[in-house]
C-alpha cells in the first residue's frame, strides 16, 4: 500500500515533465528556423498588427457611432434643473423693511419629437455613412492584402536572386579552378583565368547587393506584419493552376466588381449620402411638433409673496413653423446640389478607373500565365545550352567565355521565370480584390501556392 502511494507523486511528476517537454516542443518548432510563415499566417498578423488598417478600424467604429447619434434625436429627451438662492429682498415703500430668505426651483422637462423631417433624413443619411464606412474598412482589408502580398513576392524575389548569385558564385569559382588546371595542363590560357577572375569579382559585388535587397525586402514585410520574420514559405512553381481564369471573361470580371468592388460601394454611398442632404436642406421649410410634459415646483420665488409654493404641471404641444430665414435655407439646398453633382462625377470616375485596372490585372493574370510557360520552356532551353556549352569546351570547340555567355542566359532566363511566377502571383491577388473578393479566399487560394 505504501509503494502504491509512493509511485503516484512520481507518476504525476513524470506527467507533469512530459507535458511540459510537448509545451517545449511545440514552442520550439513555431520558433525553428524550419517552420515557415506562408501567406495566410502573415495575412493574419497583418490584421492584428498593420498601423494603417488599424487606424482604419479605429474610423469605422467612429463613423458608427453616428447611427445611434442620429437616432437619440428622435427619441424621448428629458432633463431636471434645480436650483437654490439665498435673498435679501429691502422695501423701501410705504415703510423700509428688510427680508432675508431663501428661494428653490426644480424643474422636470420631457420633449418628444412628433414630426421633425431633417431628423428623420438624418437618420437615413447616418445609415448611409455606416455602410460607407465599412466599405472603406473593407476596401482597406483588401489594399493590406495587395501591400502584404506585394512585400511578400518581392523578398521572395529577393531570395531567388540571392540564391542565383550564389549559384553563380559557385560555378565561377568551379570555372576559376578549371581555368587554373588547364593552365597546369597545357591546354588553357592565363587569359581563360583573368576572365574567370573578373566575373567572380563582380559576383561578390552581386552577392552584397543582393544581400542587402533581401534584408530591405524583408523589413518590408515585418513592416506590415509587425513581426520578425523567420522563413518564408516559397512559391512552388508546379502548383499555379494552369488555367485558373478560363471559366471567366473580362466582362464577367467587371460584374462583379461593380456589384462588390468596396471602393465602387463607398462611392455609391457617398452619392446616397449627398442626395439625402439634398433632401435634409429642403426639410428645413417644414414645420416641427413635438409633445412637451413639464413639472415646476417652486418654493419663495414670488417677490410680492416670499412664502408662497407652488407646484405646476404642463403638457401640450409645441409648433414650430419656419417663415422667412433671410435665403439660408434656398442656398442650403443649391449647396447640397452641387455637391451631389460632384459626388456623382467621383463615382462615375472611380467607377471608370476601376475598369482600367480590372483590365490590367486581367491581362496581367492571363498573359502573365503564357508568360510563366513560355520562360519555363527558356529555362530549359538555356540549362541544354549551358551542358553543351561545357561539353564544347572540353572538347576545345568553344572557349570559356562561350560558357560564361550560356551561364548569363541560363541565370537571367532563371530571374525573369522567378520575376514572372511572383507578377502573376500579385496581380491575381490584386484581380480577386477589385472584383471585391474576400481578403481570406483569396489568401487561402493563393497560398496553397506555396511550399
Amino acid at each position: 500500500m505504501q509503494q502504491c502511494q509512493s509511485r503516484r507523486p512520481m507518476s504525476r511528476a513524470v506527467w507533469a515533465w512530459g507535458r511540459a517537454s510537448l509545451v517545449l516542443g511545440l514552442s520550439a518548432f513555431l520558433i525553428s528556423p524550419v517552420w515557415a510563415l506562408d501567406l495566410k499566417e502573415a495575412f493574419a498578423l497583418a490584421v492584428l498588427n498593420d498601423a494603417k488598417f488599424r487606424a482604419s478600424q479605429a474610423n469605422a467604429e467612429v463613423t458608427r457611432e453616428k447611427l445611434p447619434q442620429a437616432k437619440a434625436q428622435l427619441l424621448p429627451a428629458i432633463s431636471f434643473s434645480a436650483s437654490r438662492n439665498q435673498n435679501n429682498l429691502t422695501r423701501e415703500k410705504p415703510t423700509e423693511t428688510q427680508e432675508r430668505y431663501f428661494s428653490e426651483n426644480q424643474t422636470l422637462s420631457l420633449r418628444q419629437p412628433l414630426f421633425r423631417k431633417p431628423q428623420w433624413v438624418a437618420v437615413a443619411q447616418a445609415r448611409a455613412e455606416v455602410e460607407g464606412a465599412e466599405a472603406v474598412l473593407s476596401y482597406d482589408k483588401l489594399e493590406l492584402l495587395t501591400r502584404l502580398t506585394t512585400a511578400y513576392a518581392e523578398a521572395l524575389v529577393a531570395e531567388d536572386q540571392l540564391a542565383l548569385v550564389r549559384s553563380k558564385k559557385a560555378s565561377m569559382t568551379a570555372q576559376m579552378q578549371a581555368a587554373n588546371m588547364a593552365l597546369v595542363a597545357g591546354t588553357g590560357t592565363r587569359t581563360d583565368i583573368d576572365e574567370a577572375k573578373a566575373r567572380y569579382d563582380m559576383v561578390i559585388a552581386e552577392e552584397l547587393e543582393a544581400q542587402q535587397s533581401l534584408s530591405y525586402a524583408r523589413e518590408g514585410v515585418e513592416l506590415i506584419t509587425g513581426e520578425k520574420l523567420g522563413k518564408l514559405a516559397a512559391l512552388d512553381g508546379d502548383r499555379i493552376p494552369a488555367s485558373s481564369l478560363a471559366e471567366r471573361n473580362l466582362d464577367d470580371w467587371w460584374s462583379l466588381a461593380e456589384g462588390n468592388n468596396p471602393e465602387l460601394q463607398y462611392w455609391k454611398q457617398s452619392v446616397e449620402v449627398t442626395r439625402l442632404e439634398v433632401e435634409k436642406a429642403r426639410a428645413g421649410h417644414y414645420p416641427t411638433l413635438d409633445a412637451v410634459a413639464q413639472v415646476v415646483h417652486s418654493a419663495a420665488e414670488n417677490v410680492t409673496s416670499p412664502s408662497s409654493n407652488y407646484r405646476n404641471r404642463v403638457l401640450g404641444l409645441q409648433l414650430s413653423v419656419p417663415l422667412f430665414s433671410g435665403g439660408a435655407i434656398n442656398s442650403s439646398i443649391r449647396q447640397a446640389h452641387a455637391r451631389l453633382a460632384s459626388t456623382e462625377a467621383s463615382l462615375e470616375s472611380a467607377r471608370r478607373d476601376l475598369r482600367m485596372r480590372l483590365r490590367k490585372e486581367f491581362r496581367g493574370v492571363t498573359e502573365g500565365r503564357l508568360r510563366i510557360l513560355a520562360l519555363e520552356q527558356a529555362v530549359r532551353s538555356a540549362a541544354q545550352m549551358v551542358d553543351s556549352s561545357r561539353k564544347s569546351y572540353t572538347a576545345g570547340v568553344r572557349t570559356l567565355l562561350d560558357v560564361f555567355e550560356a551561364e548569363r542566359v541560363h541565370q537571367s532566363s532563371l530571374h525573369d521565370l522567378s520575376q514572372a511566377r511572383y507578377a502573376y502571383l500579385v496581380a491575381w491577388v490584386q484581380l480577386h480584390g477589385l472584383a471585391g473578393e474576400a481578403p481570406e479566399d483569396a489568401i487561402a487560394a493563393v497560398n496553397s501556392w506555396l511550399r
